[in-house]
């Protein structure tokens, strides 16, 4: 049974959901470098992430990420989670996030930047050997990736 619309109450908050896809080989990271998308330009992070759309869930917006932003055909058998990590808003009635985070090791297609005007560079680094600056958020997974990671975490704003 649902409520009519005038007798929902109020939202409490609200959050934006994110998938990422952590592409591995060995012990190096495919990143790109962000450009032209207004939140931490110049920075590195996950070669493929975006907002899940109405109706999506993170593992059909990890795929579909990877299709969009490297032209590569992930399989859902080929997306091992991570983590899911929270981030609550640093501004009040401003949503917060929540990020689920992929590690894929097989993939159909060589990696390629397919958004220019989002990434301008695309490499392989060694865990050891990350670039600076790294998106601090996605920094905290990717300096764990050796390590079992929590299931969850949540981030201090």
């Amino acid at each position: 049974m649902s409520l009519p619309p005038q007798d929902l109450p109020p939202a409490r908050s609200g959050l934006i959901a994110v998938s990422y896809v952590i592409f591995r080989q060995a012990d190096a990271v495919l990143l790109q470098q962000r450009r032209g998308t207004g939140f931490l330009d110049g920075y590195w992070g996950a070669a493929a992430a975006g907002h899940l759309e109405n109706g999506e869930n993170a593992v059909a917006a990890a795929i579909r990420e990877a299709g969009e932003e490297l032209g590569v055909l992930v399989c859902q058998e080929h997306l091992h989670p991570l983590t899911v990590l929270q981030r609550p808003a640093a501004v009040k009635d401003q949503p917060g996030r929540v990020d689920f985070f992929f590690e894929c090791r097989t993939w159909q297609g060589t990696p390629e930047i397919q958004e220019p005007d989002k990434a301008v560079d695309l490499r392989w680094f060694g865990l050891d050997d990350l670039p600076i600056p790294v998106v601090p958020h996605e920094k905290v997974v990717l300096e764990q990736l050796r390590l079992p990671l929590p299931a969850f975490t949540c981030l201090v704003p």
